[in-house]
């Protein structure tokens, strides 16, 4: 009982860690007040350029997927690693350090799911680059890998915690989204520049 309290607990300050506004801040810039105002990698690559990006994204995604596979190593159960996967990725989306406000949660359960279901991911992550070259918003990538990833895992993986998971970290990336969704039904989304 005690080791399950610790790893929930410890991969939701896992989670909390903001990657973005830490590498940010290396950069001098507070990334809360630039660009979007997001922590996440989205912001980051747009503000302090392609190199800070992609460590922010590979930062947030290792948050999610290091407890998964801690969870695997110590041969815990589905119930569990589900309960650690979300726990990371509420560690992000609602980080203790900032006051319970992070991002968008995207990156951390890319990593989380790349714990689970590497070949669900696999099918998402090309759902995703496909959606961002035709439309050129990561936004909507991002919302419709989001509403495909719990389809695949209860395709492949059928394992009912880990679908139970999906579908709770889709759901919040979806509601994290929701000011860019109105943004997209309104034309002023910001589009992807490479």
């Amino acid at each position: 009982m005690l080791q399950t309290i610790f790893l929930i607990v410890g991969s939701y300050l896992l989670g909390s860690i903001p990657t973005g506004l830490l590498l940010a801040k290396c950069a001098g810039v507070d990334i809360r007040t630039t660009g979007s105002g997001n922590i996440g990698a989205t912001n980051v690559y747009r503000t302090l350029g392609r190199n800070v990006g992609i460590l922010t994204l590979v930062g947030d995604c290792l948050k999610g997927l290091i407890p998964i596979l801690v969870a695997r190593k110590l041969g815990l159960g589905d119930t569990m690693i589900a309960a650690i996967g979300t726990a990371a990725f509420l560690g992000h989306v609602y980080t203790i350090f900032l006051g319970f406000k992070g991002g968008k949660g995207v990156a951390t359960a890319l990593g989380v799911f790349l714990g689970v279901s590497p070949a669900s991911v696999g099918i998402a992550v090309i759902i995703f680059i496909a959606m961002v070259a035709a439309r050129r918003y990561i936004s909507l990538g991002s919302i419709i890998a989001a509403v495909a990833i719990p389809l695949l895992i209860t395709w492949l993986d059928r394992r009912p915690p880990i679908i139970a998971m999906s579908v709770i970290i889709s759901l919040l990336v979806i509601w994290k989204h929701r000011e860019n969704i109105s943004r997209l039904r309104a034309g002023t989304e910001s589009k992807f520049k490479a």
